[in-house]
């Protein structure tokens, strides 16, 4: 796919088949997350890879008592799939290159034929009792700040159509 049309054909899918993905894939998607750009070439954030139900389940859990949902709500839309991203807290640009991880990790999928969806509040889960005992029991040690989640499986339903984009989205300064 042209790379221009694919930026293009990315969207934020809100609904997916509880089918899994292969691992092959989802490597290469985490591939493709190394390669975001990063501050001073620090490579600060770290990638996890969800897979395990139960511990989809839990993060997702935690993710929605943060948000203040109810029992049972999901706020990863039924993905199979989450990829946690972090960075290390005592790099200034962790922030953003986790950012830029996070989409790379929405492109690829998009290129490999999935669906992804950038999810928020990795902050508070870090931060949390909940978070920390996660993170303890899949062995990720060390002083982390949660900048996001891509949650990532296959497509139930037809891609979002594009919102159209807003008249003054570009400024030109010539």
């Amino acid at each position: 796919m042209e790379t221009l049309e694919l930026l293009k054909k990315r969207r934020s899918v809100k609904s997916y088949k509880s089918d899994p993905v292969p691992k092959e894939l989802l490597e290469k998607i985490a591939e493709a997350g190394t390669y975001a750009p990063n501050g001073k070439g620090a490579q600060a954030a770290k990638i996890i890879v969800i897979t395990n139900k139960e511990i989809r389940d839990r993060l997702s859990k935690l993710n929605a008592s943060i948000m203040g949902k109810e029992e049972g709500f999901d706020p990863f839309y039924g993905a199979p799939v989450v990829f946690w991203v972090l960075a290390q807290k005592d790099c200034f640009t962790s922030v953003y290159d986790g950012s830029v991880v996070l989409e790379n990790l929405q492109i690829a999928a998009t290129d490999l034929g999935l669906g992804a969806c950038w999810i928020h509040r990795a902050k508070q889960e870090v931060e949390s009792e909940e978070g920390k005992a996660i993170l303890k029991e899949i062995g990720v040690e060390g002083d982390y700040e949660g900048i996001g989640h891509c949650v990532v499986g296959y497509i139930d339903g037809d891609l979002p159509a594009a919102k159209p984009r807003k008249d003054d989205f570009v400024v030109w300064a010539e």
